[in-house]
């Protein structure tokens, strides 16, 4: 068995967990999240238990098998405090803003760049250099953070881009003059 999947997921009170035809549904303070299981995946809620089971050993299962149970615990977690990504953006001129769903950077670029926040996401900008993204789906909050960080990844030299917060950029030396 998979080491993640035969763990067992507790379910904190004011969570309810309901599996329809491999379809799951977790409901909380936050709101509801749903997930389709993989073919030969069970889910078993049994009081404030939730088991994952598998229909063989082939490496199909085996693979998938802990993959639902991670993405059950994290839609729980989800639900009950949500997730947060952090970004800053360092560099002179460069900042964002947002109006209502719409947040625009100032890259360097010639034009500024506009991003359209998905729904289900919250972002604030502090200070024009500080975004702050939040909501309950772990994967979507993750996925917008790394596309408005790949608008401009903070570069080597002088370290100008957007970054997670508390990264490390690893700065080089630029040509010396003889």
């Amino acid at each position: 068995m998979s080491r993640i999947g035969k763990n067992p997921v507790t379910i904190p009170n004011g969570v309810t967990v309901t599996v329809n035809d491999g379809q799951i549904t977790v409901k909380g303070t936050q709101g509801a999240l749903d997930f389709k299981l993989p073919d030969g995946i069970s889910m078993d809620v049994q009081g404030n238990i939730v088991s994952v089971r598998r229909a063989d050993d082939s490496m199909r299962q085996k693979g998938c098998h802990g993959l639902a149970r991670t993405i059950l615990a994290n839609m729980i977690q989800g639900v009950v405090q949500g997730y947060q990504k952090e970004l800053e953006i360092q560099g002179v001129g460069f900042k964002a803003s947002l109006q209502g769903a719409v947040m625009t950077l100032s890259l360097g670029f010639s034009a500024p760049v506009v991003y359209k926040i998905p729904a289900g996401i919250k972002a604030k900008v502090d200070g024009g250099t500080a975004i702050s993204i939040s909501g309950m789906d772990k994967q979507l909050v993750g996925n917008v953070a790394a596309r408005i960080r790949a608008f401009a990844p903070a570069e080597p030299y002088k370290g100008k881009g957007v970054r997670y917060k508390g990264e490390h950029v690893r700065r080089k030396v630029g040509k010396t003059v003889a």
